[in-house]
């Protein structure tokens, strides 16, 4: 596999280009570029610029309305609704997460939820955007199907993340996992860069058959995280967006792989909470001697170390891209 080193400015601004020439508004295309690129930063590629020839083949045809301006729906002072209208998330989620913050503060918790939704990227930064303005958050997410239940061999349930975060001294705590063993974006990310195999035990194929074939795993099912228990997790997740939002089930949502069907109508709600007033004024203490507790014992060390040294790491290095994903990008974008 031979790859080629962009900086994130450069690697955004293609993003971009490419976005606005399938038919997706400046506005649009460069919140979903940033998004798109902070995942590459982050090393998690299944959400990064893999996603672009997708998210532009959707564009270009309207399953994904790439000019149109969420909007917020007042519920109840602590409760709103985002409508994303068929189109990108990360706009909705641009609108959603000031006024889920305002609310939180004045109210000590606060819960939107975004539907006619899309895929909405690593749950973890919406949380963690969060967190650094002083607030605990939970984010649940559907997703087309791609999972089958625990015991049965047709996928039903989407991969479904849950994320969760809370503010601390130096960085927030971000915790974020997909309900299946690996998160779909991988095995598309590696479709998408030509590699003829994944690792063992990622997804089944469509006759419920263990396989590393990319192509095979995507026709056919992930795995779930932890057997029946990740099933189990991936049905919350299930009924804390889907059913909570009035969105589109993941066994009813056309894909996010493809441009073919309708939008696929998911949904998100993401909860924040104001620790200080709930903990009566001990949140910070109590959290403090908790990350004190894993840097005193050896082998320990908090969720979230990697992805910042790769952030870190991208912002002065820029980021490693496969060739061949970049020549499609480049191509969409008129720069081939």
């Amino acid at each position: 596999m031979t790859t080629e080193t962009l900086t994130l400015m450069q690697a955004e601004a293609l993003a971009t280009a490419a976005l606005i020439a399938s038919d997706t508004s400046p506005e649009n295309a460069a919140s979903t570029a940033r998004a798109l690129i902070r995942a590459e930063a982050d090393g998690q590629r299944g959400h990064g610029l893999s996603r672009v020839p997708t998210y532009a083949a959707q564009a270009a045809v309207g399953k994904v309305r790439g000019h149109v301006t969420p909007v917020i729906e007042d519920v109840k002072p602590g409760v709103f609704r985002v409508d994303a209208r068929h189109g990108f998330a990360y706009p909705a989620f641009d609108l959603a997460l000031p006024e889920l913050t305002l609310r939180a503060r004045a109210q000590g918790i606060a819960v939107v939820a975004v539907r006619r939704s899309h895929h909405f990227g690593v749950a973890g930064h919406h949380c963690e955007a969060l967190a650094r303005q002083g607030l605990i958050a939970f984010v649940y997410g559907n997703a087309p199907r791609s999972m089958a239940p625990w015991g049965a061999a047709k996928p039903m349930l989407g991969t479904n993340p849950i994320a969760f975060a809370a503010p601390m001294a130096g960085a927030p705590l971000v915790i974020d996992m997909a309900t299946t063993t690996v998160a779909r974006g991988k095995i598309l990310a590696a479709r998408e860069a030509g590699q003829k195999s994944i690792p063992q035990g990622w997804a089944l194929d469509p006759d419920g058959q263990p396989t590393t074939d990319p192509v095979a795993a995507l026709a056919g099912t992930v795995a779930p995280m932890g057997g029946a228990k990740g099933a189990a997790l991936a049905l919350m997740v299930e009924v804390m967006s889907a059913c909570l939002v009035g969105a589109a089930l993941g066994a009813e949502a056309s894909s996010l792989l493809n441009a073919e069907g309708a939008a696929p109508d998911l949904g998100q709600v993401v909860i924040a909470l104001d620790p200080g007033p709930i903990s009566g004024g001990a949140f910070d203490d109590r959290i403090a001697a908790l990350a004190m507790l894993y840097d005193q014992m050896e082998g320990a060390r908090l969720p979230g170390s990697r992805r910042l040294a790769a952030r870190e790491a991208a912002a002065r290095d820029g980021v490693e891209v496969d060739s061949t994903l970049l020549s499609k990008i480049r191509a969409i974008a008129g720069q081939g």
